[in-house]
């Protein structure tokens, strides 16, 4: 019989997904969110719920720092998680991560999540549509990254008129032509 035998396999062995889910939650608390599927985001809920429980509170003591150890695999992860959480969460009992889907994966079509802590910044606000289809052939990083240029180059565009002396302001159309090139490196040529 399967009693008391909870916890989601994710198509991998006892050991293999053991290492995924300490690998997980340590980039987590290292970073603030990982990007992942919504099953692994879902294994991984509960095992950052009860770290952070240990970190916050009275309960911070040599013992539960060794039941943590345990689990995250970078030191400094681990100072960093004692050292915050009792402050960026005392005024939570649970609920410390927060889950908004993204979109799809584009190879196999896996539903994405953001997983984050909370506190550490609005990612609901950032994910745009979180739970709608996107169009086809267009995916969220796509559309963060035409954004992120575009804003680029509208910051860059200002600091290119502000280079250009006063009284010299060519023509755009005279700056970009290979003639106004050469015509400028003949007149510095002299």
């Amino acid at each position: 019989m399967r009693h008391r035998k909870a916890n989601v396999k994710l198509g991998r062995t006892a050991t293999h997904r053991d290492a995924m889910l300490r690998n997980m939650v340590t980039s987590l608390f290292e970073y603030g969110r990982i990007q992942t599927t919504i099953s692994k985001a879902k294994a991984l809920r509960p095992l950052a719920d009860r770290l952070i429980g240990l970190a916050k509170g009275g309960k911070a003591d040599l013992s539960a720092f060794r039941r943590a150890a345990a689990v995250i695999t970078k030191r400094a992860v681990l100072d960093k998680l004692f050292g915050e959480a009792g402050t960026r969460f005392a005024d939570r009992i649970s609920g410390f991560t927060l889950m908004a889907r993204t979109g799809y994966r584009p190879g196999d079509a896996a539903p994405m999540v953001i997983l984050e802590l909370t506190g550490a910044g609005q990612v609901r606000a950032s994910v745009g549509g979180q739970g709608k289809k996107q169009p086809k052939g267009a995916t969220g990083d796509r559309a963060k990254r035409v954004a992120l240029s575009a804003r680029k180059a509208a910051e860059a565009a200002p600091a290119a008129e502000e280079e250009a002396p006063l009284g010299e302001a060519a023509s755009p159309d005279e700056a970009s032509s290979p003639e106004a090139e050469k015509g400028a490196a003949g007149k510095n040529e002299v």
